[in-house]
């Protein structure tokens, strides 16, 4: 039974994996148009300069093209495609397999991140070539950690706009909620600042939403800022129980309702 499951599992993998490298250009461009962390970086080092805040600009420096790597680790665009199958009618098809659907675009989302993380890393060679200062080596527990946390991170953002996607039932444009979810994420997530720079009394209401475990958790622990590593995981395991179970009712909910071409 598990060598059936793991030669499905690798035809999957290996299936969506030679799709994305199709498009290998587009996905150099999508890799660029992730680069904000970049740009900030340079904004809050200069902001550092003046020793305002409690971290230096190296520290920013390497806060942030954490913040890069994580980003090209978490991306992603379920709710479109889902959208697009409802709308046109795709899903149909994909209901008649004995697999639910949804491990099409986990399929997509992992085979897209091993296209792509080469080019990243690659870029992340070229980063320390012209700022060397900023290199380091994080621990092998700090290391371990991390990617444990970038798994859960890239869990909890795809539930979460899973969940958003199953509104296509009732609405064609369900990315709409994302796009206005999105803008709590990128003020909230650590995208633009680290949670090391927020208020005390922002910080504390902020690290009851999600949005700081999907980039600063995990970014901190690797840069070696302070934070609670139980609560933070915790924290993580939880919002992705929360959403899996709204998600699984709302998929209900939603092919009862569904009439799709050739439903």
């Amino acid at each position: 039974m598990m060598k059936r499951t793991f030669r499905k599992v690798l035809a999957f993998l290996s299936v969506y994996y030679a799709y994305m490298l199709e498009y290998r250009a587009e996905l150099i461009l999508w890799i660029l148009a992730n680069s904000l962390p970049i740009i900030l970086m340079g904004v809050w080092i200069q902001a550092a300069q003046g020793g305002r805040f409690n971290l230096s600009p190296v520290d920013f420096a390497r806060y942030f093209i954490t913040v890069f790597i994580i980003r090209q680790i978490t991306v992603v665009w379920v709710v479109w495609d889902f959208e697009k199958e409802i709308v046109e009618g795709k899903l149909s098809p994909r209901l008649l397999q004995p697999i639910d659907p949804v491990w099409h675009h986990i399929a997509s989302h992992v085979s897209e991140r091993a296209a792509r993380l080469p080019f990243a890393l690659l870029l992340l060679v070229v980063f320390f070539l012209l700022y060397p200062q900023a290199f380091w080596l994080p621990s092998l527990a700090n290391l371990l950690l991390f990617v444990l946390a970038a798994v859960l991170a890239f869990a909890l953002r795809f539930v979460m706009q899973y969940s958003f996607a199953m509104l296509a039932f009732w609405t064609e444009r369900a990315n709409a909620v994302e796009n206005f979810w999105f803008l709590f994420y990128l003020f909230l997530s650590g995208m633009i600042a680290p949670l090391e720079v927020f208020p005390e009394s922002v910080r504390s209401i902020v690290l009851w939403t999600p949005f700081p475990y999907m980039i600063d958790f995990p970014a901190s622990i690797v840069v070696g800022l302070p934070v609670d590593l139980a609560r933070g995981f915790l924290s993580m395991v939880g919002w992705i129980l929360i959403f899996l179970g709204w998600n699984r009712l709302l998929w209900r909910w939603g092919l009862k309702r569904y009439s799709g071409m050739g439903a």
